[in-house]
This record gives structure tokens, sequence and C-alpha cells, in this order.
């Protein structure tokens, strides 16, 4: 049996906080990007809302209700300041895929967005009414003016067009909810779905995510054992790169906040979502007793030919073969969309799946 520790992580103190301007490198599905780092900042006061706002309960997946938000008006902190505008918005945009599952979940409609950056478990990707702006890569920024947007929620790999869309796009307020370089990253995916959800009239269903996420980090630590050692990994194109705990992209952070303990940890690591170029050897030689796995492919060569699940590649490693993860299946995958939806859903998906395999093995 293993020996059970306990910790609590603490919840957001305040749902809002005013940042210096976020930066943010490109992403797709074929190059590297920081979506996981951006610029820090100071944390302030949480925002109020200055106006009759919409019940958390509006239409939308889990809500109890299909009212409508009600006319008024929000104030709330992001990556670049204080905002206060008109609600419900009338003209949204969305290009943040950390935002994309719970918009839709929600019921809000979008005029426009980076369609071409969803997978297909979010729902916009069947709604042809939405114009689509393209890849990062090669985005259509001038099709935002079609929409007349008043509001844009725009991050992680459309970061850097933050100007154009203020300039195409003079009366909309563009809103940065990445998260920031130097925080808790646990925290910061809190305070995007919270202040989220004040935009939209969906405090509790925020709330409710908050809650959710928050329940699924704590079974992780109940039931992780710091004796053992744990390694992550990205798997693409057929190739076993390593993930540096705190640093590297999607599964480096969970580290930091269900406090587990690196089976390997190199110097000079960075944050590329390829993983660092370890070799697989090294990764058994370090002989990690959990691994985890984030299938990069998964979210966008499922329909290629070539395209070889992480799970094939990883348990069939002759170097892996002895190492202690692969011999007790102590392997955890993430979810297979993770790469371009990277949402509070599906870091609290992915940890109850850690927590059953932990609570199984214990």
């Amino acid at each position: 049996m293993k020996t059970l520790r306990r910790s609590l992580i603490g919840g957001l103190a305040a749902a809002s906080l005013v940042a210096v301007a976020a930066c943010s490198s490109d992403e797709d599905g074929t190059e590297d990007s920081s979506s996981d780092d951006t610029s820090q900042s100071d944390e302030t006061e949480g925002s109020e809302s200055s106006s009759d706002e919409a019940g958390s309960d509006d239409a939308g997946e889990g809500s109890d209700s299909d009212d409508a938000q009600a006319a008024g008006t929000v104030t709330f902190e992001d990556n670049n300041g204080t905002h206060e505008i008109s609600t419900p918005p009338q003209s949204v945009v969305a290009t943040d895929n950390r935002t994309f599952e719970a918009l839709a979940d929600w019921g809000v409609e979008l005029q426009a967005a980076a369609v071409s950056l969803m997978p297909d478990t979010i729902s916009y990707t069947e709604d042809p009414a939405i114009i689509d702006l393209g890849s990062h890569r090669e985005p259509d920024l001038e099709a935002v003016v079609a929409v007349d947007p008043d509001l844009i929620i725009n991050g992680q790999r459309f970061t850097q067009y933050a100007p154009d869309f203020a300039e195409l796009a003079p009366n909309a307020t563009v809103v940065d909810l990445d998260p920031r370089e130097g925080e808790p990253f646990d925290q910061e995916l809190i305070r995007q779905i919270t202040v989220l959800g004040e935009i939209f009239g969906h405090e509790d269903d925020a709330a409710q995510l908050v809650e959710d996420f928050e329940a699924a980090v704590s079974r992780v630590q109940d039931a992780y054992d710091a004796e053992d050692t744990v390694m992550a990994v990205n798997v693409s194109g057929g190739d076993i790169g390593y993930i540096a705990p705190g640093l590297g992209r999607t599964l480096g952070p969970v580290f930091d906040f269900a406090e587990l303990t690196p089976a390997l940890e190199v110097d000079g690591s960075s944050d590329n979502h390829q993983g660092d170029d370890i070799s697989v050897e090294a990764i058994a030689d370090a002989g990690p007793d959990w691994i985890l796995v984030m299938d990069r492919d998964a979210a966008i060569s499922a329909d290629d030919p070539a395209y070889s699940p992480a799970a094939e590649i990883v348990e069939s490693s002759e170097a892996l073969a002895g190492v202690p993860a692969v011999q007790d299946q102590q392997i955890v995958y993430m979810p297979a969309d993770t790469y371009t939806n990277e949402g509070i859903q599906t870091y609290t998906e992915f940890l109850n799946d850690f927590a059953d395999a932990l609570e199984a093995a214990a």
C-alpha cells in the first residue's frame, strides 16, 4: 500500500487581476508556441459587476434556464487592465482555444472565430454561420471587419494579433486572459474562467467549473505518494519528447500544482510543445513510476493514415519496456483534443483520470 498524503489547494482570492500586457509566441499543429507562458503582472482586487447581469443559469450545457443575459454593463480585469462593456455583447469574436468549450457550453453565439483551430469536439465547428478567421499561421484578420464586433476574446495562438484587431475593430474591447508568466498556472486557469463567467453572466457555471477543477486537483494530491516519481512526455510524429516539470507545455505546470515528484529534471529545459530533445533511453534511465502523456497529433492528425496513437508508441517502445510505469501499466493520457482545447475542463478531465489510476494502484 502507498502512503497517502493530503494537500489542499487554495481558491482564487480575487477573480480578476490588473496586469501588464501579455506576450505570446506562435503555436499550431506544426510549429512551437508559448501558450502556457505570457507576461507577468501584478495582482489587484477583483472586478465588480456594475449592472444587472444575467443569471448564471443562462442557456448552455449544464445551465438551469434559457434566460438571456440582462442588458447593462460589466466591469472586469484582464491582462491589459480594466474594461467596462455593455451586456450582453452584440457581436462576439473568439480566438483563444482555452475558451471555446466554455463559450459553447454556455450558449454564447459567435459571429467570427478561429474555427480552424477548434477540435471537432467543440460545437462551433458545426455552425456554418460563424466566419472562420483561419489559423494564426495564415489568419484572415480582415474578416473581423464584417461582423463589427464589440467584444473579441483573444489569446493563446492569436495573442500577437491584438494590435491588428484593435485597428480593424476600433469599437471592440479586446480581451486577453492568457495565463501569465510567473503566476501559478492553476490559479490562472481559474482566473480566466471566472472572468469569462462575469462577462457573459455565467458566474455560477464558472464557479462550478472551478469547484470541479479544484476537487480533481485535491483527488490527485490525496492519492499520490511523493515517493513515486513522475515523467511527462509528448508524443508527436512517432517520437516521444520529454516535457520539463513546471515549464514544459501543458503537462509541465501539473507538477507544480499537483505537487508531483519529477523522475528527471534537465538544466536548460524549454517550453517547446514537442518536448525537449532528450533520448528515450534517457527517459527510460530515469525509471519513472508514472508516465503522463499528451498525444499532440491526436488533436490535429487523427485522420491521417500515418497517425499512430501515443499509446501504441509509448507502450510498444523497446527502450521503455523495463520502466516501472510501463511494467505496472501506470501510464495516464490526456484527452485526445488537449492540444487544441487546453481549458480548465480538459485539465479537470485529465486530473480525474489520473486520480482514478492513483486510487486503483494504492
